[in-house]
């Protein structure tokens, strides 16, 4: 299933789609695949499942924490899109960054991620007036690439990326990194309402999902008012690294949170 395919189920119940981040081979490789089951039975929609990196700009501490203890576990692209083919159940989306998809080989990373179930991509840090090579590859293998859209983004460069995407839209909440926050920002809501408006003007409807800051429960019921889904991911980050020493008891409560937050994404 296309990831906007999920988005239209999804609003034909009547939900918004809940989005969980985690990274890969945080804490290990193998309990990777224990934390993404967790996720999905707590009823994600798609997991979106980060590829480390040792310069991540867009991540706060609490991922940057997870990456490096990853790196130092030895995750790397193989182990990677070995982890990911074994996760079943929910859409997968790839998060990572341009150099490590470049060192790959662009094709051969793209079709890595079709081998692996993966059917979208994030690149935080790879600019839409570049993104070209890539995008052309994953029309190929019908692999959305997903741009973010930040609330400096300027409506010249709103256009290019709406004209460009598929899948969803990535859109930053506030300026900064990723990491939870106490309150949502105030901006969230005028930021939405342009990107709808441009894509009013350009007959272009692609999902728009929220992400950075997004943690608690009444977070995801008031971004999925106004988008058609939540990302959260450093929450879930902070679960795992608080729950190290009881691995059935994070996976209970990572369980637990997912679907305290899938909840709110019901009638928004």
């Amino acid at each position: 299933m296309r990831i906007e395919e999920k988005f239209k189920e999804l609003k034909e119940r009547k939900e918004k789609a809940l989005i969980g981040f985690v990274t890969a081979g945080y804490p290990s490789a193998e309990d990777t695949k224990e934390i993404a089951n967790a996720l999905i039975k707590g009823g994600i929609d798609i997991l979106e499942l980060g590829l480390p990196f040792s310069d991540p700009i867009a991540d706060g501490v609490t991922i940057q924490r997870a990456s490096e203890s990853s790196l130092r576990a030895g995750m790397n692209p193989d182990l990677y899109f070995e982890v990911a083919a074994r996760i079943k159940g929910a859409e997968k989306v790839c998060l990572t960054y341009y150099n490590l998809v470049l060192q790959r080989g662009l094709e051969e990373f793209v079709k890595d991620c079709e081998s692996a179930g993966i059917k979208g991509l994030i690149v935080p840090d790879l600019p839409v007036e570049e993104s070209k090579p890539l995008l052309k590859i994953c029309e190929g293998y019908e692999t959305d690439l997903i741009f973010l859209v930040a609330p400096t983004t300027t409506e010249p460069r709103m256009a290019k990326i709406l004209d460009a995407a598929s899948g969803f839209i990535y859109v930053v909440s506030l300026l900064g990194v990723t990491g939870a926050r106490e309150k949502l920002s105030d901006s969230i809501r005028p930021h939405i309402r342009r990107i709808k408006e441009m894509e009013l003007s350009m007959d272009r409807p692609v999902p728009l999902a929220v992400g950075f800051g997004i943690s608690k429960p009444e977070h995801v019921r008031a971004v999925c008012e106004v988008a058609d889904g939540a990302i959260v991911g450093s929450a879930f980050i902070k679960i795992i690294e608080e729950g190290l020493r009881s691995e059935d008891d994070m996976l209970r409560k990572i369980e637990e949170f997912a679907r305290s937050l899938k909840k709110e994404t019901k009638g928004a």
